[in-house]
Formats: C-alpha cells, structure tokens, sequence
C-alpha cells in the first residue's frame, strides 16, 4: 500500500488557525455568557451606588455601540452625538411628565433621536472627514443652544425637574413598579442586551459587511453601484436611533434633565470608550465603557483633581494598547495561549 501523503506545512497552519478562532468564539460566548449571568445576580448582592454605576455603564455601552457604527464600521467620526442623546432624554422627559409609562418614554426617546439623526444627517453626510466632524459638531452644539434658550419647552438651565419613573406598563397584561433601584436596573439592563443583539445582527448582516466596504474604499464600492450617501445616511440614523434610546433612560434614573446633556463635551465620552476599547471591534465600547466609570469611580476617591489624572491614564492606555484592549488582547495575548495548546 501506498502511503498517505503527509500534510503540507499551509494546511498544517490553516488548521491551527480555524482550531484557534474556534476556540476564540467559545471563549467569547463563555465569557459573555458569564457576563449576562453576573449581571442578572448583580441586584441580589449589591448596593445601590453599584446598581446605579452600572446603569450608567449600559446607558454609556448604547450611546457608543451606536457611535462606533459611525466611526468603526462607517469611517465617520462624529462629535454631535451628544444632541441626539439629549434630544431622546429631553423626548423622554416630556412624556413621562405627562403620561407616566417608562416603555412609551423609551419609544419617544428613540425615535426622537432618531428623527432629529435623519434631518440632520441628510446635511452631513454630503461630506466626509474632518467636514463631516464639524458639520455635527456644529449641528450638536445648536442643539445644546436650543436646549439652552428654548425656556418653555426645555426648561432653560434649569433643565427639566420632578421627572417621575413611571412604571413599565403593558396595557391589560401588565404593570411593573419602577421606583427601586432593583426593578429600573432589571429594565435597563433588558433593553441594553435588546439594543446590543440587533446591532450585533446588523453589523453581521449585508448592510455591516457594506458599511465596512464604504469604510475601507468607498470608490470601490460606488463602482458596484451602491449609493454611499444613502448608506452612510442609514448609519448616521441607526446611530441616532441608539442615541436617543441611551438618552431615554437617563431622565428616570435621575429625575432631571439639563443641557448640558447636549454639550459636545459629552460627545466625546463615546469617542474616548470606542478608542479605550477598540474601534473595529463590536465589544470595544462596551468594554470601554467599563473601564471608563471603573477608572473614573477610583480616581474621584483620591483627588479633586480626577480630570487631569483620569485623561493622562487613558491616552496612555490608547498609546499603550493600539488599536484598543480588546484588539490587544485578541492579536498579542490570545495568541500567546494559543500557541502553547497541545496539537490536534
């Protein structure tokens, strides 16, 4: 008998390399699993200062999961993020204040972002790169401008205040009290994984693999005869969509609603976390997000001083970790472990 030829050295390395993204996925669905379990048991153990940091965290995870669809999928840095925030919490203000329902608020709050995204973005996406970031710029700091002025709607620099947290009302099937912090925890955290799911499916989807195709070489694509304007329009909505439902869960949380939501300052919290945890990939802002309140928390305990402190130690980080933690990690770290597995 003839013996079997013995593999080549390529397809000796191709294996290794699908046995070790294999085994990434597995580690990735373990860890996240584990994650959504913590998360689940958070409330029966922790505090109420801890519920509320971590609310935080998955309004802040939304509001950059939508931006990095602008900048990491799309090539689009925008810093008018935050007028899309603040339009869905001021949105989801004004119908609490009227109709106490906390999904209808949610509702309005998306959609007002949503549309404020759309108008606007129809202006925007005309240009590209450093236009692009001061049209929103602008566009934003009107928005603050509007919320600053505009007394009888917005409430001027008073904000608005006595926002009650209504209850989550299904009508003629249920209704959940809202007021502990324990059920809005459970609320926030159910619509944040909703939110994260479907932007997972469309950045997997033909429309994620074209917006990668736009951010990469976007002559290449309007060869194929795709509409880079309409795409990158889509984009900027869905992106407004996730900003308005961000700024929706603010104003229960807090019981107020003030400009300063708007101002571009607080645009760049989703620039810093998509950079902190990496641009191209999905969990990037999340874990950004994080460790930029798990960075914050700490140095706030020591120093009135937290913004200089808290900026040096993430633009070393981004120095540091290239292209974000959770590139370094799968790129430098993973293959370290990897490479020390037994053989097949």
């Amino acid at each position: 008998m003839t013996p079997l030829p013995s593999p080549s050295p390529l397809e000796g390395e191709g294996r290794k390399g699908e046995i070790a993204n294999f085994a990434m996925m597995k580690l990735k669905a373990i860890f996240f699993a584990a994650l959504i379990l913590f998360l689940l048991l958070l409330p029966m153990f922790a505090g109420k200062y801890l519920l509320y940091m971590t609310i935080h965290i998955l309004i802040l995870s939304v509001f950059a999961l939508g931006f990095n669809l602008l900048l990491g999928y799309t090539g689009l840095l925008s810093f008018g993020q935050a007028g899309f925030f603040a339009m869905g919490a001021y949105a989801s203000a004004k119908i609490l204040l009227v109709i106490p329902s906390l999904l209808l608020g949610a509702i309005a709050g998306m959609i007002a972002g949503g549309i404020a995204a759309l108008i606007l973005g129809y202006l925007c996406v005309r240009h590209t790169r450093i236009y692009f970031s001061m049209l929103t710029l602008s566009f934003g700091m009107m928005i603050y401008s509007i919320a600053w002025k505009w007394r009888d709607v917005t409430g001027g620099d008073d904000g608005l205040v006595g926002i009650p947290r209504a209850p989550f009302t299904i009508p003629g099937i249920l209704s959940i009290n809202m007021t502990p912090m324990e059920n809005y925890y459970y609320f926030v955290l159910v619509i944040s994984l909703l939110a994260m799911f479907f932007l997972y499916k469309i950045v997997n989807s033909p429309f994620g693999l074209t917006l990668k195709g736009i951010r990469d070489s976007e002559n290449r694509v309007s060869f194929a005869g795709i509409s880079i304007r309409n795409y990158r329009l889509l984009s900027f909505t869905i992106a407004g969509l996730y900003a308005g439902l961000a700024g929706s869960m603010v104003p229960p949380l807090e019981n107020t609603v003030t400009p300063p939501l708007a101002h571009w300052t607080h645009s760049a919290e989703p620039v810093m976390v998509t950079l902190l945890g990496g641009i191209h990939t999905f969990s990037g802002p999340i874990v950004g997000s994080i460790l930029f309140y798990l960075i914050k928390d700490i140095i706030v305990r020591y120093t009135q001083y937290w913004l200089i402190w808290f900026g040096s130690i993430v633009v070393f980080l981004v120095l540091v970790f290239r292209g974000g933690i959770v590139i370094f990690f799968t790129e430098r770290i993973w293959p370290l472990f990897s490479h020390h597995s037994p053989p097949p």
